[in-house]
């Protein structure tokens, strides 16, 4: 089933919907390759508290989350204390879940190891693809998988390293969102934006 919007007559993937903000999120963000450093641990983390979830919640609350964790500045969340956990949990701007809570602190720090030994967070995921989206040719939603066997590779990698809600479907979820794999129908007018990407 293909997904219509009748304002512009543009085709998108089906899940989108007709809200404002998921409509932005998927034309502007969803599927682009991303290589920033902290932008890929912030996207990961969200994928983590996500797990359970709709990704609508988690994309209403980002901001609010944004400033709850510092702006996902992983130095910072490295640092926290459990009283800084506990002031978490009473926030209902975020997702109390005390696991995930606790998760994003020991990704935290498993990420700034990956940063301070090399070969840094963003190589360390794009070496997986050389460097390049993996550019899936989907015509129907129920082709989309949930986890593959690149997505259990990085999972297998990230939770050897100490990232926490890093499975093989959260991971597969995160590759979608940064554009490590293209997931855009290929009746979806961002599809073809990614099928002659450069290598980072």
């Amino acid at each position: 089933m293909r997904k219509i919007l009748p304002a512009d007559e543009r085709t998108r993937c089906p899940w989108v919907g007709e809200d404002p903000l998921y409509l932005a999120y998927h034309d502007q963000e969803w599927g682009t390759p991303e290589y920033d450093d902290r932008a890929l641990f912030e996207n990961l983390v969200l994928d983590g508290f996500q797990a359970g979830l709709s990704w609508m919640i988690i994309l209403r609350k980002r901001d609010s989350f944004r400033r709850a964790f510092d702006g996902f500045d992983p130095a910072k969340m490295a640092r926290y204390t459990p009283k800084r956990v506990e002031r978490l949990m009473q926030n209902e701007g975020i997702v109390r879940n005390r696991l995930k809570i606790e998760g994003s602190i020991l990704s935290a720090r498993a990420w700034l190891d990956i940063m301070e030994e090399g070969p840094g967070f963003s190589k360390l995921l794009w070496d997986f693809v050389d460097g390049r989206p993996k550019i899936n040719h989907l015509r129907s939603a129920k082709q989309i998988p949930a986890a593959t066997e690149l997505s259990r590779k990085i999972s297998k990698e990230l939770t050897g390293r100490g990232f926490k809600f890093s499975g093989p479907t959260i991971v597969y979820a995160f590759m979608q969102a940064v554009g490590i794999v293209n997931d855009h129908l290929v009746s979806c007018f961002r599809h073809p934006d990614f099928a002659a990407r450069p290598r980072a």
